[in-house]
């Protein structure tokens, strides 16, 4: 069975947020104070999570994200890894992560099913990390990197977003580490989610940036097959490099086209698109298991075309979408 949107789509892959809550800041997922966090009885319990995915793997559902916030601040996150990995038809299952847990957890979180990580990771300068996450310490993440890699959490994928007058002198270095170690770093675009339309307009590049960048300092980028689990990522190589650099437009070119995914938040609402507000509560048929299948259709038969960040192409005209932080929707 396949689930296929009103415009052609086949979706696969649902993204499930955790939790909301965080032990990073970083300037573009949430305010310096944090956002109003739902309380624990208020978000899905592991058991609902399960049964969604349970509905949703028979529908054609086969690859799961979990996201936050950061998930591995919530409690007990390998026992649902577990769950979702005994799931019938579920056969890659990804988390995205801070890094600065995984030390402790990822020995459990491999034995437990998880497949691999994507670690966020901005810059790879020490204050400027602290700027960023306005808390964090850059060698507690470069140890959850090493750990990821230690315990074949494969492919080790670092999100880099760029950002001008912030990040992009970093552009190199970033580049670089894929002839030190088989990481693969993926720059995405600053997109303007949530309440960050100004901050967007400031800090926006687009990822031709890189391959400028990259063209100039004589290290031109090749494409290269996409790594399994890629999604909208372009993946290129340099001479030498034992790991790729994925390029991510959601503005300069949006990949709404190719999109193959749902996400579920922290308290349960269903949304078929990141940016616009629309979603849909599974609270009301988490026992109803053919209810739930049809709310999914619904949810997906409902899916826009597109998006619309900065619709013009341009650092300019952004219609609304959800207020929600990144942090609130799991990104």
């Amino acid at each position: 069975m396949a689930l296929i949107d009103g415009h052609g789509r086949k979706h696969d892959y649902l993204r499930i947020s955790i939790t909301d809550r965080c032990n990073l800041r970083c300037v573009y997922c949430m305010s310096e104070e944090g956002v109003e966090q739902t309380c624990h009885s208020s978000i899905l319990s592991y058991e609902e999570i399960l049964n969604v995915v349970s509905a949703g793997a028979e529908l054609g559902i086969s690859k799961i994200r979990i996201t936050g916030g950061e998930p591995l601040v919530r409690k007990n996150v390998v026992e649902l890894i577990k769950g979702l990995a005994a799931i019938p038809g579920i056969n890659d299952l990804a988390m995205t992560t801070n890094g600065i847990l995984l030390p402790r957890f990822a020995a459990e979180l491999k034995e437990a099913g998880l497949d691999r990580v994507n670690i966020s990771l901005d810059t790879l300068q020490t204050e400027l990390f602290r700027e960023i996450t306005r808390c964090g310490e850059l060698k507690y993440a470069l140890e959850g990197i090493e750990a990821a890699l230690e315990n074949d959490l494969h492919p080790v994928k670092l999100n880099t977003v760029l950002m001008k007058g912030i990040n992009d002198g970093e552009v190199l270095d970033f580049i670089r580490l894929v002839r030190e170690k088989p990481l693969h770093v993926r720059f995405i675009e600053y997109m303007p989610i949530g309440d960050h339309d100004q901050a967007y307009k400031d800090h926006y590049l687009p990822l031709s940036f890189i391959e400028d960048t990259a063209q100039k300092a004589g290290l031109p980028l090749s494409p290269v097959p996409l790594l399994g689990g890629a999604g909208p990522a372009e993946s290129y190589t340099i001479p030498d490099g034992l790991g790729t650099i994925g390029l991510i437009h959601p503005i300069s070119k949006h990949f709404c086209d190719t999109c193959n995914r749902l996400r579920l938040t922290s308290e349960g609402n269903l949304k078929a698109c990141l940016y616009w507000q629309d979603e849909k509560p599974v609270q009301p048929v988490l026992d109803d298991k053919q209810a739930l299948q049809e709310l999914i259709k619904e949810v997906l038969s409902n899916k826009p075309v597109e998006h619309q960040m900065a619709a013009d192409g341009k650092c300019g005209i952004v219609k609304s979408g959800s207020m929600r932080r990144m942090s609130q929707t799991g990104g």
